[in-house]
């Protein structure tokens, strides 16, 4: 294993590389709109509360270093976490990590800014930038790391809390999906709601009959739909292991799935309050009631003394 300071110099360049990756894709996205620096200039200027801006040095500058040294600190974050999990830099992570870095910059961009900066720079772009800029950090994670034959499947095969966090967040987010095409048939609007909520996120809908029901839409809510229930699974096979070890961290494995409920709610109520109507708010609680049964079912199905612990504390409370 590296020293912890290697392991995190090492992130910190990767993070320089994916940064730099970013910046070098969205240069040539602003210089074939023949809006050199648009990008940067736009960004820096809504974070500021600004509004028609000319590009300038000072504004560039200011993006750049924060850029930069943002995509620093989320490289050695993420060099030091493999390195304590005895992981290698497998590239499907970086697939992950540029799915992460589009989430953040969405959720980020509308609760300090209040404006929708995915949507007003285009989020196939942001997409596309995101998951190059997560590509080159890993890649460079990968390249420089300790030399190792080691292959995804076995790290599935030996790490039993990722093996069933991963198939946990898959069969979650399976569950809602049909749910939803369920829904929708019943409805007769075939994929109304993945296409309404990739609305809402890429294109800032304001209303039902601004849905766009496109392969755009509906392709790309689907993919972070799924990564975020993968990301889900996995904390709560964290702490489904963690409740094996300690029985009464059951009772927090229970919050999460309660809390995952009323985030996802609150995350739409954000994004766009009149998808609340326009789906159902109960088809939303119910398709998330069925997602955490679906993956709690799971977990306790592989934990069977964790699910007798569960059954003795509800015999007890019922007597």
């Amino acid at each position: 294993m590296n020293r912890p300071s290697q392991s995190i110099i090492r992130g910190a360049v990767a993070g320089l590389v994916g940064a730099f990756a970013l910046a070098a894709w969205f240069l040539i996205i602003d210089a074939i709109q023949s809006a050199p620096f648009a990008t940067p200039t736009f960004v820096a200027s809504t974070l500021l509360g600004l509004e028609n801006v000319q590009p300038t040095f000072a504004l560039i500058a200011m993006y750049t270093a924060l850029h930069f040294g943002v995509f620093v600190l989320i490289g050695a974050g993420v060099s030091w976490a493999l390195d304590r999990a005895h992981l290698h830099a497998f590239m499907v992570f970086g697939l992950v990590l540029g799915f992460l870095f589009f989430d953040l910059i969405f959720y980020a961009g509308v609760m300090i800014t209040g404006v929708n900066v995915v949507q007003a720079i285009g989020w196939p772009q942001v997409l596309a930038g995101n998951l190059i800029a997560g590509l080159a950090l890993m890649g460079y994670l990968n390249v420089t790391g300790p030399e190792t034959t080691v292959r995804i499947r076995d790290v599935l095969r030996e790490n039993r809390t990722m093996r069933e966090g991963l198939v946990a967040g898959v069969a979650g987010a399976v569950a809602v999906m049909v749910w939803f095409l369920i829904i929708d048939m019943v409805h007769g609007r075939m994929f109304f709601t993945p296409g309404a909520l990739g609305s809402a996120l890429f294109y800032g809908a304001r209303g039902a009959a601004e849905v766009q029901t496109t392969f755009e839409t509906v392709l790309g809510y689907t993919g972070i739909h799924v990564a975020a229930f993968m990301a889900a699974g996995l904390l709560a096979a964290a702490l489904t292991e963690a409740a094996r070890k300690e029985p009464p961290l059951l009772l927090g494995l229970v919050l999460f799935f309660v809390t995952l409920e009323v985030l996802f709610i609150g995350l739409i109520a954000i994004m766009a309050t009149w998808l609340l109507d326009a789906m159902d708010w109960w088809t939303i609680v119910v398709g998330n009631l069925v997602a955490a049964l679906v993956m709690g079912g799971y977990l306790l199905y592989e934990h069977p003394e964790l699910r007798e612990n569960l059954t003795h504390e509800l015999e007890e409370e019922m007597v």
